[in-house]
């Protein structure tokens, strides 16, 4: 249902380039001076469809902002630094990315992460939501599958909650998912688009590579190798820096193309279709991935997951425990904090 339609999405990067008589998107990043956060604040300088940028972060933002200025683009820079100025950079803003959090070590699971983002995520979203509660909030920071839980009941503590405006991005899923494919079956990646479900993590990560387009066809040894590539891609780019960080360049990419989507569909683009880890009613848990139809006022409607093998089903059975437990997680943290 939704294949034909993704295509436009998942050219975004490419296609920020494009103008329209709404290209004043005013863009906040929050953990704007870390290893995401940086290449992720270049990409959007870099776009038309940015005239604000603010940028967040408890050091070295100043330095980031200025840098960023320099370049010829008619986005506006302006740097934050430190809880006190938080508020300022939040203020008229329209979409919010998070990227903030520390990044993944060699041995470390993305729970390992919990306890220090989740603190940082429930400070940061409660900050949105009193300063830009309208915002389009799109969340980077790991564990996804808890920390947009955590945004969730942050919202509704403030009052504010929209559930079609809370968006955790999964886009990095897809696009490995796209290289990969296209490499194995030597396409051009630009072309293909796969779709992934689920959640962020590990086996919660799922490709329905019976939904790819162009359609391929992979022997079950193929397919079980290439969805294993996929839902560890980010264990294998930790294990590659070898101690010194985790997938901060694809995940800027990816970050940006998402954003880019989100606001295309905000400036009126019809049929821009995006997966994202989101409230939802479409598996047995709160929150869940599958392909969603952006419009001027975030998710339009939610596309489902449409028709799946038998291999992906027996994935997202397997997926929901662990996916329930991550939710209840997040949850739980809020309900705890003092």
């Amino acid at each position: 249902m939704f294949s034909a339609l993704a295509r436009p999405a998942g050219a975004a990067l490419r296609r920020s380039f494009s103008t329209s008589a709404q290209n004043n998107a005013k863009v906040a990043v929050l953990g704007a001076s870390g290893g995401i956060g940086q290449p992720l604040a270049l990409l959007l300088k870099n776009s038309p469809l940015v005239s604000r940028l603010t940028l967040y972060d408890i050091a070295h933002t100043p330095g980031v902002a200025a840098d960023l200025s320099h370049i010829e683009t008619r986005a506006t820079v302006k740097g934050y630094l430190g809880p006190e100025q938080l508020p300022d950079c939040l203020k008229g803003c329209d979409v919010v990315v998070i990227p903030a959090g520390v990044p993944r070590k060699p041995g470390m699971t993305r729970d390992d992460l919990f306890n220090t983002n989740a603190s940082i995520v429930a400070t940061l979203t409660a900050a949105c939501a009193q300063h830009c509660p309208e915002a389009m909030i799109c969340i980077i920071s790991n564990p996804v599958n808890s920390t947009i839980p955590i945004a969730t009941e942050v919202f509704k503590k403030h009052g504010a909650y929209n559930p079609n405006k809370i968006f955790g991005v999964t886009t990095l899923d897809i696009v490995r998912a796209n290289t990969f494919i296209a490499e194995l079956k030597g396409l051009d990646p630009a072309r293909v688009n796969v779709p992934v479900i689920g959640g962020h993590a590990g086996k919660t990560i799922i490709p329905l590579i019976s939904q790819c387009t162009p359609k391929v066809d992979l022997p079950q040894d193929q397919l079980t190798a290439v969805t294993g590539r996929i839902q560890e891609a980010g264990t294998e780019v930790v294990k590659a820096k070898a101690g010194a960080g985790s997938a901060t360049l694809s995940m800027a990419y990816a970050g940006a193309r998402f954003v880019f989507s989100l606001v295309d569909a905000m400036n009126g683009k019809e049929g821009v279709v995006e997966c994202s880890f989101v409230k939802s009613q479409e598996a047995d848990c709160a929150y869940f991935s599958t392909p969603l139809l952006l419009g001027k006022k975030g998710i339009e409607k939610n596309l489902g997951i449409g028709k799946i093998s038998p291999f992906e089903e027996k994935m997202i059975a397997e997926a929901i425990p662990e996916l329930q437990a991550s939710i209840k997680k997040g949850e739980e943290f809020v309900k705890n904090m003092k």
